[in-house]
């Protein structure tokens, strides 16, 4: 099946303790069906001291459910993704306003 959410993507969170929050993915797990989206799903890893890193608390963010993801239209809303040919190439599509989402 085709990639709904790709690297790269302008997503809102639609559930969860992030509720509403907009960030960038970052890598996306076709496999596991989750992504990782910039300040979205916030955990605290603690690291010991190494000669190369400092060490100490450091927020890292964790993957999120694609799910629970959706991708950002031209005003800024939430919307579903479909595909349309154009020409002999396959795009995606923004369901709430017909837009091409990658040129």
């Amino acid at each position: 099946m085709a990639a709904k959410l790709r690297k790269g993507d302008k997503v809102i969170v639609l559930a969860g303790k992030d509720k509403g929050k907009q960030g960038t993915i970052t890598s996306v797990d076709p496999k596991s069906g989750k992504a990782v989206v910039d300040g979205v799903n916030m955990a605290i890893r603690h690291t010991r001291q190494s000669q190369t890193s400092q060490g100490g608390r450091i927020p890292k963010a964790m993957p999120i459910d694609l799910s629970n993801l959706a991708i950002v239209d031209a005003n800024g809303k939430p919307t579903r993704v479909g595909f349309k040919i154009e020409g002999d190439k396959k795009v995606r599509v923004a369901k709430t306003t017909g837009d091409v989402i990658d040129a």
